[in-house]
C-alpha cells in the first residue's frame, strides 16, 4: 500500500502541473495582442503600476482565499526579493518595453527564448541534469521558434530595440525561474508570490511617478481599460500563481521547456485580433512546440508507467 501511495501522490502532482501548464499557456498567449493595445494607450511604467498593484490585492485575496498566511518569514526575505527584482520588476518593464517596438507575435517568441536561457543556467547554479529528452525537447520547441523569427530578420535590423529588450526579458525570466528553485521557501508559494508583487512593484511605481508624470488616465479608452484588466487580473494574479505552482512541481529546465507553447498562441491569438500574417510556417511552429512539450512532459510519465504497473 505505502508503494501505491508514493506512485500516485507525483502522478497527481504531475497532472495538476499539466492542467496548469495548459492554462497558462492559453491565458498568457492570449495576453500578448492585449498587452500591445494596452501599451498602445498607456506608458509602459503607468501600466505595469496598475497591473502590479492589482496584482498585489488579488494575490492576498486568493492567499485569505486558501487560508495560507500572509506574513513571510524572515528567512524568505531577501530571497523573495532578489527573486522579485529580477521575475517582476526586470521581466514586466523589459517585455513592456519590447513590446512598443515590435509585433507582438514575433515578440512572444523571443521572449520564450528563455527555455534555453532556463536550461543553460539550471546545469551550474541548480546540478541539474540535461538529459536526452529534455534536449530534444529544447531543440524542438527552439526550432519553431526559429522557423518563425528567421523570416523577420531585416525587420529586427531596423529596430534593434524591441529584440533587446525581449532577448534581456527571456535571460531575466529564465534567471528568476532558477533563482526561485534555488532557495528552500518556508512560506507557501501563494504568499511568496504576494510579496514579490509588493517588491516588484515599488520600482515600476516609482518609474511611473517619474516618467509618466504627464499622463492623464482620462484619455484612455474602454478598449485600454479592458485591456488592462485582462493583463492584470487573469496574466497577473492567476498566471503568476499557477506558474509558481508549476516551478515547485517540475524541475526548472522541465517548467521552462513547458512554455513553449506560450509564443505560438501569441502568433494565433495576434492573427486573430490584430490581423497579423499567418501561414504554413506558423503552421510547422505550432508542430515542433506540441512535439517538444510531448517529448518533454508527457513521454517520461508514458515510460514510468510499466514499472510502476509491474512494481505493484
Amino acid at each position: 500500500m505505502p508503494e501505491i501511495s508514493q506512485v500516485t501522490a507525483p502522478a497527481r502532482a504531475s497532472r495538476a502541473g499539466l492542467a496548469l501548464l495548459a492554462s497558462i499557456t492559453l491565458l498568457w498567449g492570449l495576453n500578448w495582442p492585449v498587452l500591445k493595445i494596452a501599451v498602445g494607450e498607456m506608458p509602459v511604467f503607468t501600466f505595469r503600476s496598475i497591473c502590479l498593484v492589482i496584482g498585489i490585492i488579488g494575490m492576498f485575496f486568493v492567499c485569505r482565499m486558501e487560508g495560507t498566511p500572509w506574513r513571510l518569514p524572515r528567512a524568505d526575505v531577501r530571497p523573495c526579493f532578489y527573486v522579485a527584482m529580477i521575475n517582476i520588476t526586470g521581466w514586466n518593464v523589459a517585455s513592456t518595453f519590447g513590446l512598443q517596438h515590435m509585433a507582438p507575435g514575433r515578440a512572444s517568441i523571443l521572449a520564450f527564448t528563455m527555455p534555453l536561457w532556463a536550461a543553460l543556467l539550471a546545469v551550474p547554479i541548480l546540478k541539474e541534469r540535461l538529459t536526452l529528452t529534455r534536449i530534444v525537447g529544447l531543440m524542438l520547441g527552439l526550432a519553431g521558434m526559429a522557423m518563425l523569427i528567421l523570416p523577420d530578420m531585416a525587420h529586427l535590423a531596423i529596430d534593434p530595440l524591441g529584440p533587446i529588450f525581449m532577448l534581456a526579458a527571456a535571460v531575466l525570466w529564465a534567471l528568476g525561474t532558477v533563482g526561485f528553485k534555488l532557495h528552500r521557501w518556508s512560506a507557501p508559494g501563494t504568499t511568496i508570490t504576494a510579496w514579490q508583487f509588493v517588491f516588484g512593484a515599488v520600482p515600476v511605481i516609482i518609474g511611473a511617478l517619474v516618467f509618466d508624470h504627464g499622463f492623464s488616465l482620462a484619455s484612455v479608452t474602454w478598449h485600454g481599460w479592458a485591456a488592462t484588466l485582462y493583463a492584470s487580473v487573469v496574466c497577473t494574479v492567476y498566471c503568476y500563481w499557477a506558474w509558481f505552482r508549476i516551478v515547485g512541481i517540475y524541475p526548472a529546465t522541465v517548467a521552462a521547456i513547458g512554455t513553449l507553447g506560450i509564443p505560438v498562441v501569441g502568433v494565433w491569438s495576434s492573427a486573430a485580433v490584430l490581423g497579423e500574417p499567418i501561414g504554413l510556417t506558423e503552421i510547422a511552429a505550432l508542430a515542433l512546440g506540441l512535439a517538444a512539450l510531448v517529448t518533454v512532459l508527457i513521454l517520461p510519465g508514458l515510460q514510468r508507467k510499466p514499472v510502476h504497473a509491474a512494481g505493484g
